[in-house]
């Protein structure tokens, strides 16, 4: 039978608790996501979103608990000092160090996201940034950054603030030897966009050089396609086909 169904519209919202309600959707829809690409690696990997009335509060999946059966009930609420003010479950140490910072750098970013999937984890080993070998590639042509160093997980603030500081205004930062994190301005939608897309960047990258030599996209048009591709608008709405998707195919996310 026919529903009567209409493209998404971005969002807008008269009570905090509708807008909070919405982040927790799409941050657990996003990590379901996650878990179904195979970007989950045991305990490492978190997105985090930013609470509507608490801004130096955020709201981030718990220590030990699979991507894959994380529902919105599970998330939790963590506050400036790495305390969980709302849930049960334990926060990932790591989780806090990296997310805090960038949170408390950016107050443009409403949302981060930062795994250890395989071929952002191979690019990483490199320690340069993605070349605009395809379209995708040039939303983030001038748009990102690589942390050159290693010391092991990141487990302090201080190595956070590093990590915040070399992201600079970028959306993305290539954390070497380690994985991709991404930042969404507008909606947690963009920052799980910007993941999904760069990884999948990086694995056309690895693939391309090790069929042969690549020929990139030149500078000029790649500058003009960036605009086109990598604005916080056209991560969000690339994001909207994968949240009907996953809502469709594993409903119980969205419990409360």
């Amino acid at each position: 039978m026919a529903t009567d169904r209409r493209p998404p519209q971005f969002p807008t919202f008269d009570r905090p608790d509708d807008e909070r309600r919405h982040r927790k959707q799409r941050l657990a829809a996003a990590l379901r996501l996650f878990g179904q690409f195979g970007f989950d690696e045991g305990i490492a990997g978190h997105i985090t979103a930013r609470d509507p009335e608490r801004p130096d509060h955020f709201w981030v999946n718990p220590l030990g608990m699979s991507f894959k059966l994380l529902r919105v009930a599970d998330l939790i609420l963590v506050d400036d000092r790495g305390e969980v003010v709302e849930g049960d479950w334990p926060l990932n140490d790591a989780a806090f160090a990296i997310h805090s910072q960038i949170h408390a750098a950016r107050p443009d970013v409403m949302a981060a996201a930062h795994a250890h999937s395989v071929h952002g984890k191979a690019w990483s080993t490199l320690r340069r940034p993605l070349d605009p070998l395809t379209q995708d590639a040039c939303a983030f042509y001038g748009d990102h950054a690589v942390f050159d160093d290693y010391t092991g997980p990141v487990l302090d603030p201080e190595e956070g603030k590093r990590i915040a500081h070399v992201l600079g205004r970028n959306k993305a930062v290539i954390l070497s030897n380690h994985g991709l994190l991404t930042v969404g301005q507008t909606s947690v939608d963009e920052a799980a966009w910007w993941f999904i897309t760069m990884e999948r960047s990086c694995q056309a990258q690895l693939l391309a050089e090790a069929a042969g030599t690549p020929v990139p996209i030149d500078p000029g048009e790649a500058a003009r396609t960036a605009p086109l591709v990598g604005p916080p608008m056209a991560g969000w709405r690339a994001f909207q086909p994968l949240y009907e998707w996953i809502v469709r195919i594993q409903p119980d996310l969205l419990d409360e």
